[in-house]
Formats: structure tokens, C-alpha cells, sequence
């Protein structure tokens, strides 16, 4: 599995600097939620837009897409994609348990878990989350782990 992720992209871009937006990581979250829940799980399309985008023509476009699209949009969309992710794992889990083997891994011969992939996941928000952290601080100075006042999880989530 050597090569695979962020690395591998910055390889494929040479002498190219991504500057971050502000949405990048909405709309990259959201990917990897959509990701989670198909082809890395059973090998299935992640759908719209991911599936249509020509990767091998436009290996930047996860870190450009986001740009233009109003935060109201991504921000639909993500709790959207979380909510129909954790159910699809739920389902799995019921079915099959954490020891499910899922697709992902295949392609390098090896066997990865839901167990595995989950963990991963968590790690992804990791990155992501502290890039957010980066880019509050940079906008209004505010800094820490405390969502606003009043905020709690979409309906859809729970």
C-alpha cells in the first residue's frame, strides 16, 4: 500500500503548491464519507459527482471542486452522505460484524476489516480537522475544539 494517499497525489501534481480553501475540507469529507460507504466497503460506485470525474485528467480536482459552491450547498451535502454512510455501515455491522472483509485492500492482495476501514475513517477526520483548525485560526483567530453555542448533530446523523 505504499504510494497511496495525499503523497502519492502531491507526486502527481509536481512543483504544483495547493493553496487551501476554506470548503476544501467539506467537500473532502464528504468524499470520503461516499467512499466509505461503497467502494471501499463492497467495491460499488460512490455516485455523483465522484464517479464522473475523470481522476487520471484532473488529479487536483478534490482539492479545487469545492470552490464556487455555496457552504449552505456542501454543507446539505455532507450531512446527507454522513447520514446514508452510517446507516450503510449499520447495516453492514448488523449483518456481517467489525471482521467483515471489504473490497478495499484488494487491489494490493491483502485483507482489510470494516474494523480496519473505520479506523481509517477516524483518522481522516483527524487530518481534516485539524486543516479546519488551520484555516478558522487563519480566518478569525478563534482556536480550540468547542463547537458555537447551540449546535448539535443533524437529526439525519442520529
Amino acid at each position: 500500500m505504499e504510494g497511496r494517499g495525499s503523497g502519492r497525489r502531491r507526486a502527481e501534481c509536481p512543483g504544483r503548491r495547493v493553496v487551501p480553501h476554506p470548503r476544501r475540507p467539506a467537500q473532502a469529507l464528504t468524499g470520503v464519507e461516499a467512499v466509505a460507504a461503497t467502494w471501499r466497503l463492497d467495491g460499488s460506485s460512490p455516485g455523483s459527482p465522484w464517479a464522473e470525474v475523470d481522476w487520471q485528467a484532473t488529479p487536483s480536482w478534490g482539492f479545487e471542486s469545492a470552490a464556487d459552491d455555496p457552504p449552505e450547498e456542501l454543507y446539505a451535502r455532507y450531512v446527507e452522505t454522513v447520514a446514508a454512510t452510517r446507516a450503510r455501515h449499520r447495516e453492514v455491522i448488523a449483518a456481517d460484524g467489525l471482521d467483515r472483509v471489504i473490497c478495499w485492500g484488494q487491489e494490493w492482495g491483502i485483507e482489510l476489516s470494516l474494523r480496519r476501514m473505520l479506523f481509517d475513517l477516524l483518522e481522516e477526520y483527524a487530518r481534516h480537522t485539524g486543516h479546519a483548525d488551520l484555516l478558522r485560526e487563519a480566518v478569525d483567530g478563534r482556536v480550540g475544539e468547542d463547537p458555537p453555542d447551540g449546535w448539535s448533530p443533524p437529526a439525519a446523523w442520529t
